[in-house]
């Protein structure tokens, strides 16, 4: 007889629908203590008995997380409180939205506890998410799920990771080449914005005198629009400046970069570092945040109104526009967004020949694997004898 400490085992049947191969596994929910299921090769009942003993052997190894829902309950207070893996706990921004995953997982039936799951069940909760959701939506809740599973294995609760290798692939917003101003169109686009700044128009001159600064900042630094329109004046150092705080999603929040990887030093051109330190020390209203670049009543900027109002105006003012045909009717629009200054950024480090590990770092990716898929097509030689950033404009020769 299978007691509770024996393995499965197979059982070779020859009926009226010929030979079959029974496994006979211990189970805590069938009333015999065991139950069966047959297969028509030895193959699947090999693999079968083999998924029958993990689950065995996984047991519940927490009283207190029995379930899915206990699972992603404890995965979302680690998140809040302590972080993963080490990390920092994440912002409220982030926070929110693993609490809309976390919602759509727990409102999976799941009819197991969670050490009695299997591939097989988390390929169907995969098939049940891509039914009910968008493929965007379904590949990060999947991704989360991930991360729970992950989770629950480094503490104990589950044996092992039966999530591996079952994902959604995603339709990535670099799957086209990113956009890359031309060095030409940068000198262009800085050019209209020290006419802007220098303008007869009083309104428009005072406008400008904080916006050419960022403008210069964003081309020599990489910087992202919520980083640099957040940077405060004690982050602005002798040789460039220091990256550690960022608007959150949504721009209701200053807060701390995204990631830790985020948290950066990065080297500026002189011509750069003066712009911004002559704007921070004559020309910056106070605040209570320390913004270098703030409004008028001491806020920060909005980045929809940066990008719309301002580097809309100064693409125009250069002359880089495209024309869209939309409804029937041709507009005129800008040729770049505020974010193509960074992807020109990474394409100057990459003809300085700067290594791989830098440009990761410069860019503030927390994954290599992010910096390979965006710019992997322009890397052809990373090795670098010089890894010093002594400021990217420098180099237009403008």
């Amino acid at each position: 007889m299978l007691g509770c400490g024996i393995m499965a085992d197979i059982r070779k049947r020859v009926g009226e629908k010929g030979t079959t191969y029974q496994v006979r596994y211990p189970s805590k929910t069938a009333k015999s203590g065991y139950a069966y299921k047959s297969f028509d090769t030895l193959k699947e009942a090999r693999d079968y008995r083999e998924n029958s003993k993990a689950r065995e052997s996984a047991g519940p190894r927490s009283n207190d997380i029995r379930t899915v829902a206990h699972a992603v309950d404890k995965w979302l207070d680690i998140c809040e409180k302590e972080g993963r893996d080490g990390r920092d706990p994440v912002t409220k921004y982030t926070y929110k939205n693993y609490q809309y995953r976390a919602d759509i997982m727990k409102s999976y039936a799941w009819n197991k506890e969670l050490y009695e799951l299997s591939e097989p069940d988390v390929v169907e909760f995969r098939s049940w998410l891509l039914r009910k959701h968008s493929r965007e939506v379904s590949q990060k809740v999947l991704s989360s799920f991930h991360s729970v599973i992950k989770e629950m294995k480094s503490r104990g609760c589950i044996s092992g990771n039966i999530a591996t290798g079952i994902t959604i692939r995603a339709d990535s917003r670099y799957d086209e080449p990113v956009v890359i101003p031309t060095p030409e169109d940068v000198r262009a686009l800085l050019a209209a914005s020290d006419r802007l700044a220098n303008s007869k128009n009083k309104q428009i001159a005072r406008t400008w005198e904080r916006y050419r600064p960022m403008l210069y900042l964003a081309a020599d630094s990489g910087m992202r629009p919520q980083e640099y329109i957040a940077l405060p004046g004690y982050n602005v150092l002798e040789k460039g400046v220091k990256v550690d705080r960022a608007i959150e999603g949504g721009g209701y929040k200053l807060s701390v970069t995204k990631t830790r990887a985020g948290r950066r030093f990065i080297d500026l051109s002189p011509e750069t570092l003066d712009l911004i330190t002559y704007y921070h020390d004559h020309k910056t209203i106070k605040n209570k945040y320390d913004l270098v670049f703030p409004t008028a009543t001491g806020h920060w900027q909005s980045v929809d109104t940066w990008r719309r109002r301002c580097f809309g105006a100064a693409c125009i003012e250069a002359g880089l526009i495209k024309y869209v045909e939309e409804n029937g009717k041709t507009e005129e629009r800008p040729k770049y967004k505020p974010y193509d200054l960074r992807h020109f950024y990474a394409s100057m480090l990459i003809a300085q020949r700067r290594s791989l590990k830098k440009i990761q770092s410069l860019m503030g990716h927390e994954n290599i694997r992010i910096t390979l898929d965006v710019y992997g097509h322009l890397i052809e030689d990373v090795e670098s004898p010089n890894e010093r950033n002594t400021g990217l404009l420098a180099s237009l020769n403008r």
